[in-house]
């Protein structure tokens, strides 16, 4: 079943959304906090001004700026085809799948305009320091959840039904 129309316009308005949402957030954060300072929101949460030179969890920082963007670039393209081929009727793939498009762009905007990616959320206890993120890698993680959720408990529950509806 190919995308409709509808499914098509929502998935792009996605993507928009999270794509701005995204730089929004980052913009006000440069704006107003010096890089490095912290504003404790919560006894475990603050907002961090950081740069991240690799990808998450700053991994494969040695790519250098073209290699990372070039490497965000194929991710997003195979993204991509696995969004163009999957059916119309995987609604909420469709939209992990957007979300994921969003903060990949959010992240690969930053990468190429910047050498780096802007960080702010941190999560923290006085025993353990989770790094610091941004709204971009949360879509991302976010649709990587919404997407296991379908294929695994929502579709998977359908197949099982479908099958031991045919006595298989």
């Amino acid at each position: 079943m190919m995308m409709t129309r509808g499914l098509m316009l929502f998935n792009l308005l996605t993507v928009v959304v999270a794509v701005v949402l995204d730089q929004v957030i980052k913009a006000v954060v440069v704006a107003t906090m010096p890089l490095g300072s912290a504003i404790e929101i919560l006894p475990f949460l603050a907002l961090f001004h950081a740069r991240n030179t690799g990808i998450a969890f700053s991994m494969f920082a040695g790519l250098g700026d073209v290699g990372l963007s070039l490497l965000a670039a194929v991710v997003l393209v195979v993204v991509l085809f696995m969004w163009w081929k999957t059916p119309a009727d995987r609604r909420l793939t469709h939209f992990g799948l957007a979300v994921i498009v969003g903060g990949a762009i959010g992240n690969l905007i930053d990468r190429t305009r910047l050498g780096y990616v802007i960080d702010y959320v941190y999560f923290h206890t006085p025993a353990f320091d989770f790094a610091v993120f941004n709204l971009a890698d949360a879509f991302i993680t976010v649709g990587a959840a919404i997407i296991l959720l379908d294929e695994f408990v929502l579709a998977g529950a359908g197949r099982k039904r479908e099958s031991e509806g045919r006595g298989d």
